[in-house]
């Protein structure tokens, strides 16, 4: 099968766009042929780079260069904004391009809440109705948005997929943090995410856990939310527990983030809203144990795979100090995060299921035609 997909892309700093090469990667293995088209800055074989997201003729643009490729299906990565400004409405025009084209059109909705404002209710209507499938990563995802489309459209539930690793052998001496219990914050330092709440909370845990240290590693993305970063900041430097607190900033290469992520015990995730974490897939992905905010993709995640524990806000230091006191519980969180990544979240099962869909909604009989490389 031939494939387009329409993405933000490595090395630009976006998760969706790492979505998107993991997904790539794994349909590609299944005898698929695969091209991106994707924004400026994106690299890679059979990645095309040919919008910014401003362009207001980005719909234009995207459909000439993907249609060149002659696409049996076309899949768009779908988040707010991705598509230039007014909550990205360019995609809808990209839709109704390829649906003159007679080109079946599958949309992953990376964001799906609980609740819509109108604005986003408005997009992700025309989004369900144009499409020819829709693809969410949960359950109450599906749910929320039969509760807000007008039309129903065929919506399929895949979860967010997770890599089969091993942990990074010698990770906490490489990061100098042996016989300590390393509670890690990483990826995007932004407010929704609530990291300064850990910085906070993390001298009440050192109290109950003397070995715990604190490991940060990540950075803003682009230069959106410099006054939280700052803020951020002036709250580790002032914290009372600063000889335990490390901080790595950059954008790591994958094998630098898996060696911190393989370094830590515990990782917490107190969450004000969200759709889903790609970070939260990586920390199954080795087996690291979670403590999560009670959004509903979290307690979806956390009650499926018994990897971690659901806490209010006032109880995160105890789930933390939980966790951390009782190896026993700990080994119990990780192999249970193993197993769920294996049986659940592997790229391969990921990329089966999708194309599982694209055969539903591409009408030419290929049979068992399939594409090779030499």
């Amino acid at each position: 099968m031939r494939i387009g997909m329409v993405s933000t892309f490595p090395p630009i700093e976006c998760g969706i766009g790492t979505y998107a090469s993991y997904l790539m990667e794994e349909l590609k293995k299944l005898h698929n042929e695969v091209y991106v088209v994707s924004q400026t800055g994106a690299e890679g074989e059979r990645v095309y780079p040919v919008f910014n997201a401003t362009d207001g003729d980005l719909a234009e643009k995207v459909f000439e260069a993907m249609i060149k490729f002659t696409p049996d299906v076309v899949h768009i990565q779908h988040e707010y904004g991705l598509y230039g400004k007014h909550m990205g409405v360019n995609v809808i025009p990209l839709l109704y391009k390829f649906k003159f084209a007679g080109i079946p059109v599958v949309v992953t909705l990376h964001s799906v809440y609980e609740k819509f404002n109108d604005k986003q209710a408005l997009i992700t209507d025309a989004l369900v109705r144009i499409s020819s499938a829709v693809i969410v990563h949960h359950n109450f995802q599906k749910d929320s948005l039969r509760a807000t489309i007008k039309k129903g459209g065929k919506i399929y539930i895949i979860p967010h997929g997770a890599r089969e690793v091993t942990p990074v052998p010698n990770a906490k001496k490489k990061l100098k943090v042996e016989g300590k219990k390393t509670i890690l914050v990483t990826g995007y330092f932004r407010p929704n995410k609530g990291y300064d709440r850990v910085v906070k909370m993390f001298p009440d845990i050192v109290k109950e856990v003397p070995e715990a240290w604190l490991l940060i590693a990540g950075k803003t993305r682009l230069q959106e939310f410099r006054d939280y970063r700052d803020y951020f900041f002036r709250l580790i430097e002032e914290s009372p527990a600063r000889d335990r607190i490390l901080v790595l900033r950059g954008q790591f290469p994958q094998k630098t983030l898996d060696t911190i992520i393989s370094a830590a015990d515990i990782v917490p995730m107190p969450y004000l809203t969200g759709a889903q974490s790609g970070i939260m897939a990586h920390c199954l992905a080795f087996g690291r144990p979670i403590v999560a905010s009670p959004l509903k993709s979290f307690v979806e995640t956390i009650e499926e795979s018994k990897a971690g524990l659901i806490a209010e806000k006032d109880r995160f230091v105890e789930a933390i100090v939980r966790i951390l006191n009782d190896d026993k519980l700990a080994r119990e969180l990780s192999e249970n995060a193993l197993r769920f990544v294996k049986s659940r979240l592997s790229w391969k099962k990921i990329a089966e299921q999708t194309v599982k869909v694209y055969h539903k909604i591409v009408t030419t009989p290929y049979g068992r035609a399939r594409y090779v490389e030499f």
